[in-house]
């Protein structure tokens, strides 16, 4: 490979023609199929001609990574040992914009190499050595190596083990990968981190920015390794490490003014990331922590103090004061550190958090010039928009709020008369009991009154800047008292609420910044509001909500806080007196400007979901009102329409439903007028006029087309529209036909799936093919030919629009499955074909069955109850052309027809597990496998396998369904007494429900939350969370025409036609032909031959008279079906008998047995009968010059195996551990590192019922020995590994997981041993039995 062409061809890619870079793209893709391609992007990155061809040699070197390095566990390397040693000399050279491309490559190759598979023993040593000789750790200065490139490459190892690596355990011990690395790395870091903190803060120049890098990447490497886990070797070097950093925090000076320079702003960051590790080590370390948090708490007090010229700061700045906030709020929740904290209370709350509050000139800029970016920092709600600090913003204001809610929260220790001591001792177990109860808030003795002192604006003083500043902080601290003021009365709520809170609204000449903030605050207290002050607040919003914009003043973030605040209070469940007058404010104030629309849509939506029926009666009038203010923000030609359209048509959509839902229950109540039939037309009448503008506008003949914009949104509405037809009149009249036809083109092409999206799609599709059966639809299933001047083309109908879209969500998105499958039902079986029509039907389930089928392929090696959904969409396209569908399957895959046949009888048994639990499926199942019997009896071959599991399935399928008949039939009966029963027991359940809520409110502890967390991961990775929702796989299918068909006729038919061939061949089990017959009595007479025959074999003496009676045929079955049982008796205790008389039995069971209690009998004789113990020195191994003995363990993650590795490691062994369980191999490493610091382990992932992994090992444990330059050979093999198989299982191989399998495995295993080290010498080989213990001691 020239590695001057890949030169040209990057060179090419930076051009500005995009044919060249297109060209140059694609030669590059074929090139890097070549073994050498990445050696020569590396060469390039390295020395290129300029640097935008290093870099374009990195970032392609990144992308080619990132497509051809996957992480599979247990894979084998990929990434060879050459290649990495050149990205490591190309890392530590590079120069910075190439390092910074090129490092993400390394991260790719890291993850898969050492952090996953652990495959790189080398990276560490080599990375260490690299920055010991580096230039500033040297102190050399011509080193080739560069500090801040092998620290930045540092960085890149650490950074994948900030988060749990397997979240499926609850308790997760510390990577072995992340301890090397602390051990080897970070610890000899932290001991020279102190001198770099003196040398950078000595000297203030600009030749020390080198100096303040490499401390920000200490730093950082540091956070990444403590974020989630603490190595061991960190642990002790943690207190000089945090002195260093508050020494670092100690120089910042936040009012220095000018942070452009480049070393104080490297300053600035180091000085952050210190904080985020004092956050780590305050609530993830506590045990490392508690001595330091002293020296923590003196460090971030001088910090929080500069909150008052927090408007002077930059955003770095700020943030630095946020993460003291954060440092003091973790500190003070635990033990330990509340003792430190609360002295400082009072300083805290006039000193650093009610400055922070307190409104500045930065916020009255940010009002005027960007009202947006205001509401998010300050006014933050529950509505999308307007989402703000509880999603990513960081401010100073946030965390000192939060903090003050931690404070306020805090309980002050009771202060109370001591009594005599007998009183005291008699009443102490009662005051323990109401300790808490007794002790008082910090936020009752301290916050509170602080807050009081300020003085509550009014018209006299409207003028005063500094009381109005002062009490826009005095609001935000309101706001952040909402935990505290929940466990207090309602009466101290209602205090504050009414005497600080709802008299701004009533001053003359408030500032909106305070209007605004009130609001907020009404909003954030939401869950603690007493009902009695829900009028006033309400009035007071209303107000706020339609506050007009004053001359020089916008107040448009008072509307908003306003509509964030009732969309609060409403989200808790606190409701107006009165909705109509909230109703009236909203509808008025939209149509005004698009940002304000969006938040009242919102708004809109909440109202319409928490009114109800207090809110549905109002909803013709306003979908008429919306559509008129929607309408004029509608343009047919942008694409996609704008966000206040969306936002429009969502809230329509709400109210749609709402209307739905209030029809409905005045249908069951039978309490229908004439008022909700013309409500219903005026909103189907609105809708239509809004979705014609929207999709009619443009011609259907042109090429243009609408865009798919709000496809879920519409087809709710275009449901509400179809629901409203009462007859053919009324479908022309609201131009149905023409919406669906545009609707169904949209649908079509539509691949911006979301799961909370499919569901109005698929329920839009459902009423479609429900209007067409009652009134017929034209163009639904052959679409008419457009006249002329347009070309005749035939276009796509409705249907087979749909049936694109059902055939795409089969094939692409998982959530949709079920639903999707339930449509091809609906589709194939609802609609009537006529014969005209029948090429249509056939086209539609050519593509469902190849769709279904494909789905199937995918979802076959997953659970079984996966298979349901396609295996039935398939079944349904059979019943109408099994020829096709046959062919399809074959064409698909080789034996397709035979996979899926198999597939559906296994899903009808009771053995499979899926279950059919609706009626539908069931009949549906019992056509398709009688359809199926049928043909492959016309093969003729009654004697196949298949046949007999499709007739066996087909017996199991109509007994459940004639079980589900008298199921249904009994449930119908006891109905009535059942609703009875029902009411008497109501008042019993509410105690019983209240009582089981008190008893299991408590707070989860972190050990809960983590086996909660650890379990729903390991049933997300064993795919137990799957496809659809569980409502969907109870859905009824529709089954059409179909229903009509009588299924015990048709099985009966299709025995009496073939009952020779079916019984006769077939080998049934006697329950399933007993409950067959239970069922289907009629049926009795085809199954007589078969039970003369049986009983005739095992009771030759019964006279045929008696087994020709009808009486005598259920006695004589039932003699059948117990004698077959005995026979099945007499076989397994034949095998139990020739088991006990084999010779494996006596040598395993009884001379095993002897051999060990004569060992035990010796043992301890010696002990009873001796008059002095013996003792034997210990036989050390012989040790070579350079590294200890090997010994190869298998099985060591628990029992003998795991005691062995920890004795050899101890004797100076280097311990080779062999397990299925990577897991556990890790925690066994840690285990024996913990206890031997020394130890030399190593370990492998195998499993050893399999050929091909134990053939991997050998592979790899010769190419470890290699790569680390030891012998190879191994001294010592313990073959361990067992199993107590209480089944037979099968290996992969086709072996039965039995003890002669187990046998050959370890057998295999030793065998390649010594085959791949045959130049040594074996001295023992010692087999004890069942538990293999193969010692090979080379010499």
């Amino acid at each position: 490979m020239d590695v001057t062409q890949i030169a040209q061809l990057l060179n090419q890619t930076l051009s500005l023609d995009g044919n060249a870079v297109r060209t140059s793209t694609e030669a590059l893709d074929r090139l890097s199929s070549l073994p050498h391609f990445p050696f020569a992007l590396l060469s390039i990155a390295a020395g290129g001609q300029n640097q935008g061809q290093r870099t374009a040699a990195s970032t392609y070197l990144k992308n080619f990574a990132r497509r051809n390095i996957e992480v599979h566990d247990g894979s084998s390397s990929k990434v060879s040992k050459e290649f990495k040693a050149q990205l490591m000399r190309t890392l530590l050279q590079a120069e910075p914009s190439v390092l910074k491309v090129l490092v993400e490559a390394f991260r790719i190759i890291v993850v898969a190499e050492f952090v996953k598979q652990n495959s790189w023993p080398e990276l560490v040593p080599e990375l260490r050595s690299a920055i010991q000789s580096s230039n500033v750790i040297s102190n050399v200065a011509n080193c080739e190596w560069s500090t801040i490139n092998a620290l930045t490459v540092l960085h890149a190892l650490v950074r994948p083990f900030q988060y749990f690596l397997n979240p499926k355990v609850a308790k997760e011990p510390v990577p072995p990968q992340l301890e090397l690395i602390a051990k080897e790395i970070l610890a000899p870091l932290l001991t020279v981190f102190h001198h770099l903190v003196e040398k950078a803060i000595a000297t203030n120049s600009r030749k020390e920015m080198e100096t303040e890098k490499i401390l920000l990447l200490i730093c950082k490497c540091l956070y990444f390794a403590v974020r989630s886990y603490m190595p061991s070797a960190v642990t002790p070097l943690l207190p000089s490490f945090c002195h260093g950093l508050i020494r670092i925090l100690g120089s910042l000076s936040l009012d220095h003014g000018d942070t452009s320079e480049d070393e104080y702003f490297l300053r600035l960051k180091t000085g952050k990331r210190a904080l985020l590790i004092f956050c780590s080590l305050t609530t993830r370390h506590r045990k490392y922590s508690d001595k330091l948090m002293p020296d923590i708490i003196n460090c971030v007090l001088k910090i929080v103090k500069c909150s008052s010229i927090v408007s002077k700061l930059d955003f770095l700045s700020e943030r630095i004061i946020s993460l003291a906030f954060n440092v003091v709020s973790h500190v003070l929740e635990t033990g330990p550190g509340w003792r430190l904290v609360s002295p400082h209370f009072s300083f805290l709350l006039e000193s650093a958090i009610l400055p922070a509050l307190m409104l500045n000139e930065k916020d009255i800029l940010e009002w005027e010039e960007d009202a947006e970016e205001y509401i998010r920092k300050n006014l933050p709600s529950e509505l999308e928009e307007i989402s703000g600090w509880r999603e990513d913003l960081f401010t100073a204001r946030k965390s000192a709020i939060n903090l003050l809610g931690v404070i306020s929260m805090s309980k002050w220790p009771s202060i109370g008369s001591s009594n005599n001591g007998s009183s005291a001792s008699s009443k102490r177990k009662k005051g323990e009991k109401n300790k808490k109860n007794n002790q008082r808030s910090v936020g009752e003795l301290l916050v509170l009154p602080c807050l009081s002192k300020f003085p509550i604006p009014s018209d006299a003083t409207a003028s005063d800047s500094r009381i109005l500043k002062d009490y826009f902080g005095v609001l935000m601290a309101y706001g952040g008292l909402q935990d505290f003021l929940r466990e207090q009365k309602s009466a101290r709520t209602t205090t504050v609420v009414h005497t600080r809170v709802l008299p701004l609204y009533s001053v003359s000449f408030c500032p909106p910044y305070l209007v605004a903030a009130a609001s907020w605050v009404l909003g954030e207290l939401a869950s603690c509001l007493p009902e009695e002050m829900s009028a006033d607040i309400y009035t007071s919003l209303l107000k706020a909500l339609a506050m007009p914009d004053k001359e020089d003043t916008s107040c448009y973030p008072v509307r908003v806080a306003a509509a964030g605040a009732i969309a609060g209070l409403l989200e808790n469940e606190y409701l107006p007196p009165e909705w109509l007058p909230l109703l009236q404010v909203v509808i008025t104030r939209i149509g005004n400007e698009d940002e304000e629309n969006i938040i009242l849509f919102q708004l809109l939506n909440s109202v319409v979901e928490a009114g109800n029926e207090n809110i549905v009666i109002h909803i013709p009038h306003i979908i008429s009102s919306l559509v008129d203010a929607i309408s004029k923000s509608i343009h047919p030609s942008l694409e996609p329409w704008p966000h206040v359209v969306v936002r429009g048509f969502e809230a329509l959509a709400v109210m749609a439903q709402s209307w739905e839902t209030f029809v409905l229950e005045e249908v069951e109540q039978n309490d229908s007028s004439e008022k909700q039939a013309s409500g219903q037309a005026a909103i189907a009448r609105a809708l239509s006029a809004l979705l014609q503008q929207a999709w009619l506008t443009v011609p259907l003949e042109a090429e243009a087309s609408p865009p798919p914009s709000c496809i879920d949104h519409s087809s709710t509405l275009l449901r509400s529209i179809i629901l409203s037809v009462t007859g053919s009149n009324v479908i022309v009249e609201l131009k149905l036909p023409e919406l669906l036809l545009v609707w169904a083109d949209l649908i079509s092409d539509w691949h911006a799936w979301e799961e909370s999206e499919d569901m109005s799609v698929f329920d839009c599709i459902k009423e479609v093919v429900s209007l067409h059966s009652k009134y017929g639809l034209e163009n639904f299933i052959v679409r008419q030919i457009p006249p002329a001047p347009a070309p005749p083309v035939p276009q796509r109908s409705i249907i087979e629009a749909i049936s694109a879209f059902v055939s795409e969500a089969i094939l692409q998105y998982p959530s949709a499955t079920w639903r999707a499958c339930s449509c091809v039902h609906m589709l194939l079986h609802v609609p009537n074909y006529s014969c005209e029509t029948e090429g249509v039907k056939l086209s539609l389930a050519v593509v469902f069955s190849r769709a279904a089928f494909s789905h199937f392929r995918g979802v076959r090696s997953k659970p079984c109850s996966l298979w349901k959904p396609p295996l039935l969409a398939i079944a349904s396209c059979y019943l109408y052309y099994p020829d096709t569908v046959e062919a399809i399957l074959e064409k698909e895959e080789d034996g397709g027809f035979a996979t899926w046949a198999s597939a559906l009888a296994f899903a009808c048994s009771r053995s499979s597990g899926i279950g059919l639990p609706a009626k539908s499926e069931i009949k549906l199942m019992v056509m398709t496998l009688v359809k199926m019997i049928e043909r492959l009896l016309g093969v003729g071959n009654p004697s196949s396998g298949l046949l007999r599991d499709c007739f066996t399935s087909l017996i199991e399928t109509s007994i459940q369904l004639k079980e589900l008949d008298e199921e249904m039939e009994d449930e119908q009966n006891d109905e009535e007494s059942e609703d009875d029963d029902n009411n008497d027991d109501d008042d019993e359940e509410e105690i019983q429900d209240d009582d089981e809520e008190s008893e299991s409110e408590h707070e989860e502890t972190e050990e809960e939350f983590l086996e909660r967390y650890a379990r729903a991961a390991s049933a997300l990775e064993n795919g137990i969370v799957e496809e659809g929702d569980a409502e969907d796989q109870d859905l009824e299918i529709e089954l059409g025409t179909l229903e009509e068909v009588d299924q015990q006729r048709i099985i009966l038919s299709l025995i009496g036609r073939y009952h020779h061939a079916l019984i006769q061949g077939q080998a049934l089990s006697s329950q399933l032909v007993s409950n067959f017959i239970n069922a289907f009595p009629d049926c009795s007479s085809f199954f007589q031959q078969s039970i003369q025959s049986r009983v005739q074999r095992v009771l030759p003496f019964v006279s045929k008279e008696l087994s020709q009676s009808e009486s005598g045929t259920s006695l004589l079955y039932y003699l059948v079906s117990v004698l077959t049982k005995v026979e099945t008796m007499i076989k397994e205790l034949k095998e139990a008998l020739c088991f006990v008389l084999s010779v494996e039995f006596w040598r395993i069971a009884i001379l095993w047995t002897i051999s060990l209690l004569t060992s035990y009998f010796q043992l301890h004789s010696r002990r009873l009968f001796s008059r002095k113990a013996q003792s034997y020195p210990r036989c050390h191994p012989p040790i070579s010059e350079s590294l200890g003995p090997v010994c190869v363990i298998t099985g060591a993650t628990s029992g003998l195996g795991a005691a062995a590795a920890h004795a050899l490691s101890r004797e100076g062994f280097y311990v080779v551990l062999v397990g299925r369980s990577s897991h556990l191999l890790s925690k066994i490493m840690t285990d024996i590192r913990t206890q031997t610091e020394d130890a030399c382990v190593r370990a492998f992932e195998v499993d050893l019922s399999s050929f091909q992994s134990i053939l991997e090992f050998k592979g790899s444990l010769q190419q470890w020995l290699l790569d680390c330059k030891m012998d190879s050979s191994i001294q010592l093999l313990i073959n361990n590994a067992g199993i107590l198989a209480t089944s037979s299982r099968l290996t992969p191989e086709g072996y039965d997981q039995s003890l002669p399998a187990l046998t050959l495995m370890l057998n295999t295993c030793t065998s390649l041993y010594i085959i791949c080290f045959l130049n040594q010498t074996v001295s023992k080989l010692y087999l004890p039995g069942c538990k293999k213990v193969n010692i090979l001691h080379f010499l």
